[in-house]
């Protein structure tokens, strides 16, 4: 079968996803025909992407979530408004994305959380079966506990969640755990698409905290605390690193420039982790057994925060109190069953996508589920 992805561009988590889900198609016999990955001008698209996907990649312009002042957490009305100004380019990037789904002769179209992926299903009728695929999809699940916090912003995120799915015939819900499906919303609960890369790591206990924030507005906060604690040792990437590979700031605090090979290498031997709460990279440390201290930028990452600490991985901080995530490290204990969920990944996932599987009975697949719960 030949398969197209279109990939939201924001972050690393769809990238790494893609990532995985490409290899595990391959060696499936599978073909991924092209890859659109939306992009704008916040975005870079990391060197470890197109260092690891085998199939073509084509850039269009998509929207985006801008900082506030601040660049800590991202401002909603803001960034409504200048996605609003933007419409006449996302209406060109719909008529890319349809043309390339014609030429491309996919038969199966595997969406990552990309807005306009779903409203070009809306406006064009394309009859290609289109999947979602995304942690996201699991905040319209009915047994999803979200936060209580600024409703309004959580409304917008589960409006957007939806206006991306828009002509899916499937939603798979990436989670932290087993859960049973949400049938009448055609929700499937799979585990987490961690690269292989992660699997295969060795886990360390080092001396260090290591971190990752996608806006590098956190690097005071981060600075303030090793002014206070400069005998302890602090790796942190981002983003943005004004184009170097590492920033040594002293001799026990880093910056890197986001790279996916040193950032694993990093991850599997530090003492623990400190992240803004993006899915993938508490998963990945999650996988690896690292205490963490989540710092979410933006409702999303609330909604990550709260899921991932309900399941023992963490703690939740609105900075990077680094003092907290100390004290929790030395109590915490990793947790097998994570491991054994997300190992389950490739053949769970392959299931569920498989064309010939569109028919299968929902029970089948939960019969798969249940042996992880």
């Amino acid at each position: 079968m030949k398969y197209l992805f279109i990939v939201q561009g924001e972050g690393r988590g769809h990238l790494t996803q893609a990532i995985a889900l490409e290899g595990i198609l391959r060696n499936s016999g599978h073909e991924v025909v092209e890859i659109l990955v939306g992009k704008s001008n916040s975005r870079q698209l990391p060197e470890f992407f197109n260092r690891q996907i085998h199939a073509p990649v084509r850039r269009f312009e998509s929207p985006n979530f801008l900082p506030t002042a601040s660049n800590k957490r991202n401002n909603l009305t803001r960034s409504i408004a200048y996605n609003i100004t933007k419409i006449p380019t996302y209406l060109q990037s719909m008529r890319f994305i349809r043309e390339r789904i014609r030429e491309s002769e996919a038969d199966v179209v595997i969406n990552f959380y990309e807005l306009l992926t779903g409203l070009t299903y809306m406006l064009y009728r394309i009859s290609v079966p289109q999947i979602c695929i995304g942690h996201q999809y699991l905040f319209l699940h009915k047994d999803c506990r979200l936060p209580r916090k600024d409703k309004g912003s959580l409304m917008l995120l589960q409006l957007f969640t939806r206006l991306t799915c828009l002509g899916a015939q499937k939603k798979l819900a990436l989670s932290f755990r087993a859960m049973d499906d949400d049938n009448g919303k055609h929700i499937r609960v799979v585990p987490p698409l961690l690269r292989k890369e992660v699997m295969l790591e060795e886990a360390t206990q080092g001396d260090y905290i290591h971190g990752y924030m996608v806006n590098s507005g956190f690097s005071e906060n981060v600075c303030r605390w090793h002014a206070a604690h400069p005998e302890t040792p602090l790796r942190f990437f981002r983003d943005k690193n004004n184009n170097m590979p590492v920033m040594k700031v002293d001799d026990t605090l880093s910056f890197y420039q986001l790279d996916d090979v040193e950032f694993l290498r990093q991850m599997s031997g530090c003492r623990a982790y400190a992240s803004t709460a993006g899915f993938e990279s508490v998963c990945e440390a999650m996988y690896l057994g690292k205490p963490i201290l989540m710092v979410p930028a933006h409702i999303e990452q609330d909604c990550n925060a709260l899921d991932a600490a309900s399941n023992g991985a963490g703690i939740i901080s609105d900075d990077f109190n680094l003092d907290r995530l100390i004290e929790f490290s030395r109590e915490y204990k990793p947790n097998p069953a994570f491991r054994t969920w997300v190992e389950s990944a490739p053949y769970i996932i392959r299931y569920a996508i498989e064309p010939d599987m569109f028919t299968q009975n929902a029970s089948d697949h939960m019969y798969m589920v249940e042996e992880y719960m």
